[in-house]
């Protein structure tokens, strides 16, 4: 786990805590605001210190695996230690609003956003879009398989070749496993996507907790082949690493969304948080760390990103994803991991 100021931030929720609800409320005045992130730490801080400098609304945050974040936030619901869940794909946030964990809220940006951005109850708000692809290790996949096409299909990562130079993320602890999972049951149906998962499990050399591992370990050549969002195979392959990616048909697309925590101390800066994130200058401050594509249509993405014009999507059911998450996770624990 990555955390800013932690000493501060238990002291500021421990003040908090003690104080009467219309002083907890009074204190959205003064300044302050308490973030969960999913999105990485050095984005994070970056779109933080952003917020910070236009409005002077200080911030602590938490930066952690999605899982964590998620379990985290649902369980301190009657007690929320922080305002903001940032980052995650709607389908956590879903989750999340199903246990009556955030408060809706719906952003005047909004009426200018695509309707699948964002919720139509208010519960959570997409300000990037995000795709998975195959991430390849060129130079390390040459060596290991030698005269050996690329894997074009998801249905390619099932090659019994790839045992040990295969990983993605585990999907209890990663949204971007997570998605990966649900995209294979619903674009397969459920009996044949356990079927899938049965076979390239035991592939995998390891099922790291965050979204961001195996494209690191992809770059830095320890691994052959990785499943992992679009955006982030690109960040290394821009740096020069011998990255190649690979968008296979019917490939599964989500927004990484923002949302309020209910009960959360600082509600009015948190609402400003939301608004924020929509805002021209955070969604090209986060495109261009991210190569992830804006959904303001007056932001302009990072030069590289892949628009999501040109993919050819799978029908994805979010809302379906969200209320089974607790289900899936736990089919996958006892039959497959």
């Amino acid at each position: 786990m990555q955390l800013k100021n932690f000493a501060l931030v238990f002291l500021t929720i421990f003040a908090v805590s003690l104080l009467p609800a219309k002083a907890m409320r009074d204190d959205a005045d003064q300044g302050e605001l308490r973030i969960y992130s999913v999105v990485n730490e050095d984005e994070t801080k970056a779109l933080t210190d952003l917020f910070t400098q236009e409005t002077g609304i200080r911030v602590n945050y938490l930066r952690a695996a999605t899982g964590e974040i998620i379990n985290r936030v649902i369980a301190e619901k009657n007690a929320p230690q922080a305002d903001v869940l940032l980052g995650g794909a709607e389908s956590l946030h879903i989750s999340a609003a199903k246990a009556d964990a955030l408060e809706p809220y719906t952003s005047a940006y909004a009426a200018s956003l695509p309707a699948y951005t964002y919720a139509k109850d208010g519960a959570w708000t997409g300000f990037c879009v995000l795709t998975l692809g195959i991430g390849v290790n060129e130079q390390r996949f040459r060596e290991k398989f030698p005269g050996k096409a690329y894997p074009a299909s998801w249905d390619d990562l099932a090659d019994a070749a790839y045992k040990g130079e295969l990983i993605f993320t585990d999907p209890v602890k990663s949204s971007t496993g997570y998605l990966f999972l649900q995209s294979q049951l619903q674009g397969r149906g459920k009996e044949q996507g356990w079927e899938y998962f049965r076979k390239i499990t035991p592939l995998a050399a390891q099922l790291p907790a965050s979204g961001g591992a195996p494209p690191q370990l992809i770059g830095r050549g320890e691994y052959a082949v990785c499943v992992a969002y679009v955006h982030a195979l690109e960040l290394y392959s821009a740096q020069g690493f011998p990255v190649k990616i690979i968008i296979p048909a019917k490939t599964v697309g989500e927004v990484d969304a923002v949302s309020v925590i209910k009960g959360g101390a600082n509600r009015t800066n948190a609402r400003r948080f939301v608004d924020f994130m929509l805002s021209k200058s955070a969604q090209e401050l986060f495109s261009s760390l991210s190569h992830t594509i804006p959904v303001n249509p007056d932001a302009k993405a990072s030069e590289g990103a892949v628009s999501a014009g040109t993919i050819d999507l799978l029908s994805y059911n979010s809302e379906l994803a969200g209320a089974e998450r607790d289900a899936v996770l736990q089919q996958w624990e006892q039959e497959i991991r």
